[in-house]
C-alpha cells in the first residue's frame, strides 16, 4: 500500500516542483526578477503577503507566488486567507473567483514509531515529509469580511523608513563596517561592510544593499549554518548569492522600501541553477525566508524583549534538504 502511495504522490510533487520553476524561468527570460516585483504599475503598496485572521507572513516561495498574484492580478493589499476562513469571519468568497496555490510540508510520525519512542522513552525520528497544496484569495475577492481584515495597512509616512532600517541594523548585533570601496560579507571573520551611504547615487540604494549582506551574515555557521565556501562564479557562490538576493528583498519589502536587483548581471547563472534542478527556486526562497525572518525577529526581539520564534503554522513553507533529496 505504502509503495503504491509513493508511487503516486511523487510525480505529483515534481510536477508541483516544475509549474513553479517553469513559472520563475519564464520571468528571468523576460527579464523580470520575480522577489523584485514592478510595485509602481501594481495597486498594492510594497509589503509582505501575509494570512488575513492570523496576520503571519507567508514564507518561502509563497511570497514569490503571492507577489506575482497581487501585481499580475492588481489585488489591491497582500491580504490572503482560505475559503473556510473566510466563512469563519462571517463573510465569503465571491462566486467564480480563481484562488491562488500556495503549498507546505509537513511531516508525518507513524503510530508504531511514536509507540516505540514512548516505549524507550526516546524521540521519535525525522518523520515521512511530505508536500501539500492547498488554496487562498485575496480579501479583494471576498464579501462582507470584518473592515479591518479588508482595509490595506497604512502607508509608512515619510522619514521613518530610514531610520527603522538603521535599528533594524543595530538590533541584529552583526559587526557592520561603514566605509571603504565595496560592499561585502566576510564568512571568515563574520563582519559586514557597506561603503558610505552618500557614495551611493541614490541612498535608498544603500539600505538595500545593506540588507543583501546581512542576509549573507545570517549564513555563519553560528546561526543558520549555510554553505557559503563557493568560490566566486561558481554554482555554491551562485546559490549563495540567490538567497542573499531574495532575503533582501523581502526584509526591504516588509519594510516598506522598494527592492531592486542588486546585481543584475548575475540573472543568467541563477537561470542556470534554476533550469537544472527543478526545485533549486523553492530551496533558495526557503533559505531566503529563513535569513529575512532571522534579522526581522532581531527588531521585534529588541521590541519586547521576548523570544519570537513563529507559531507551528500551515501557511508557510519550508523545503529541507532530505525532502528534496
Amino acid at each position: 500500500m505504502a509503495q503504491r502511495h509513493v508511487a503516486r504522490s511523487n510525480p505529483e510533487r515534481i510536477n508541483l516542483y516544475q509549474q513553479i520553476t517553469d513559472r520563475i524561468i519564464a520571468d528571468l527570460e523576460a527579464g523580470r526578477v520575480p522577489w523584485v516585483q514592478p510595485w509602481g504599475t501594481a495597486n498594492a503598496g510594497i509589503g509582505m503577503p501575509h494570512n488575513a485572521v492570523s496576520s503571519r507572513r507567508y514564507s518561502g516561495i509563497n511570497v514569490l507566488t503571492l507577489w506575482h498574484a497581487v501585481v499580475s492580478r492588481g489585488f489591491s493589499n497582500h491580504a490572503f486567507l482560505t475559503f473556510r476562513q473566510a466563512a469563519a469571519l462571517g463573510g465569503s468568497v465571491r462566486r467564480g473567483e480563481r484562488g491562488v496555490g500556495i503549498i507546505y510540508t509537513r511531516r508525518f510520525v507513524p503510530s508504531s514509531e511514536r509507540r516505540r519512542a514512548d516505549t524507550e522513552g526516546t524521540a521519535t525520528s525525522g518523520g515521512i515529509p511530505f508536500l501539500k497544496h492547498f488554496t487562498v484569495f485575496s480579501v479583494d475577492q471576498c464579501d462582507d469580511l470584518p473592515e479591518h481584515i479588508c482595509l490595506p495597512p497604512p502607508p509608512i509616512p515619510d522619514g521613518l523608513i530610514l531610520p527603522h532600517a538603521e535599528e533594524l541594523i543595530a538590533a541584529t548585533g552583526a559587526d557592520f563596517r561603514i566605509g571603504g570601496p565595496s560592499a561585502y560579507y566576510s564568512p571568515g571573520h563574520d563582519y559586514v561592510a557597506v561603503p558610505r551611504p552618500d557614495d551611493f547615487h541614490e541612498p535608498i540604494n544603500w539600505h538595500r544593499t545593506a540588507f543583501h549582506e546581512l542576509g549573507h551574515w545570517t549564513g555563519h555557521a553560528t546561526r543558520l549554518g549555510r554553505d557559503q565556501i563557493g568560490s566566486f562564479g561558481s554554482k555554491d557562490y551562485g546559490r549563495e548569492e540567490l538567497v542573499a538576493e531574495m532575503a533582501g528583498a523581502f526584509i526591504c519589502a516588509a519594510l516598506g522600501i522598494v527592492p531592486s536587483v542588486r546585481h543584475a548581471d548575475y540573472i543568467g547563472s541563477w537561470l542556470q541553477i534554476i533550469r537544472e534542478d527543478n526545485r533549486a527556486i523553492l530551496r533558495a526562497a526557503s533559505a531566503a525566508s529563513k535569513a529575512a525572518d532571522y534579522i526581522l525577529a532581531c527588531r521585534d526581539t529588541a521590541s519586547t524583549g521576548l523570544d519570537v520564534a513563529g507559531e507551528d503554522e500551515v501557511d508557510g513553507f519550508e523545503l529541507e534538504g532530505r525532502l528534496a533529496a
